[in-house]
């Protein structure tokens, strides 16, 4: 796999929300793609964010 890996705090980072809201959004079903990497360590693929973030660009109402 040559996909490049990111952690909750750097898509946090990356998307401008607090870490608590990424970590919401994930227990919900509502934020972008992640998986475990070992017990706990939680981790994004960059791609899996991209794609997350163009869907909501996508469904986005225009902002007056």
């Amino acid at each position: 796999m040559n996909e490049y890996l990111l952690t909750t705090n750097e898509v946090a980072e990356m998307l401008r929300i607090p870490v608590a809201t990424l970590r919401w959004w994930r227990h919900e079903g509502t934020g972008p793609k992640a998986f475990k990497l070992g017990a706990r360590k939680v981790m994004y693929r960059k791609s899996d964010v991209d794609a997350w973030l163009e869907s909501r660009y996508a469904a986005a109402e225009p902002v007056a």
